[in-house]
């Protein structure tokens, strides 16, 4: 999956906690007030914590079971894709090879063929891939939306005055830098994996260990595209 694929489900969950955190507040009164002063006392300053959130969709049970049935879904259209981008390769190596051994008709009709092809390839792709990508993000959306209140209630229970997402490196990201004891990635999974009681899929692997930040590889989600080739156009007539 791409570093993109969240997208505006960000703001949406944004915008989900900060109405928690002003309803906790409003409850709260002064003992909101006189919990902050307490975690900035016993910590010397603001606590803060970091959360990879794409990590975290992905390492929850739920999001590696739809993350991974998503997968299943499109691998249909993955095939397709692949057995048509082989055919235009095979045509334009017959056109590099035999080309100029065919008459003006054959070899024009060859080169129509290639084009016809890689046009109907190249629709196909983009169509998979926009579906594909609208199917990603409305899975990350969801599971985002349900884990805005886990994060919450986790900060709040825990003193934390400052969380800070670690999708994205800066300058692309906020996070300048920071230490491996601050990331909370695992600890929202293991509650989000709690909450939601969606066991976790066959040979799924643990999103990290406590007190380490996830690994940074990228999950697989990415749609079903031809290979590049398919974008070179046949030779000039």
């Amino acid at each position: 999956m791409k570093r993109t694929f969240i997208g505006s489900a960000v703001f949406a969950v944004v915008l989900a906690m900060a109405s928690l955190a002003q309803t906790g507040s409003t409850a709260q009164g002064g003992g909101a007030a006189a919990t902050s002063t307490t975690a900035a006392s016993t910590s010397g300053g603001v606590k803060v914590g970091i959360i990879d959130i794409q990590q975290a969709i992905v390492g929850t049970n739920e999001g590696a079971r739809d993350f991974e049935a998503l997968q299943k879904k499109f691998e249909p259209r993955r095939n397709e894709l692949q057995n048509l981008n082989t055919e235009v390769e095979n045509l334009k190596k017959q056109l590099n090879t035999q080309g100029d051994k065919m008459n003006e008709d054959a070899r024009n009709n060859l080169v129509k063929s290639i084009e016809s092809k890689q046009k109907t390839l190249q629709r196909q792709a983009e169509d998979a891939q926009n579906e594909f990508q609208q199917q990603q993000n409305e899975i990350a959306q969801r599971i985002l939306q349900k884990m805005a209140p886990v994060i919450d209630k986790y900060a709040k229970s825990n003193n934390y005055g400052l969380l800070l997402d670690s999708s994205n490196p800066w300058p692309q990201g906020p996070l300048l830098w920071a230490t491996q004891s601050v990331d909370l990635t695992k600890n929202i999974v293991d509650a989000y994996n709690a909450q939601s009681g969606v066991a976790a899929p066959a040979g799924a692997k643990p999103a990290g260990s406590a007190g380490s930040a996830p690994a940074r590889t990228t999950p697989s989600t990415t749609a079903p595209k031809p290979a590049a080739s398919t974008t070179t156009k046949p030779p000039a007539q």
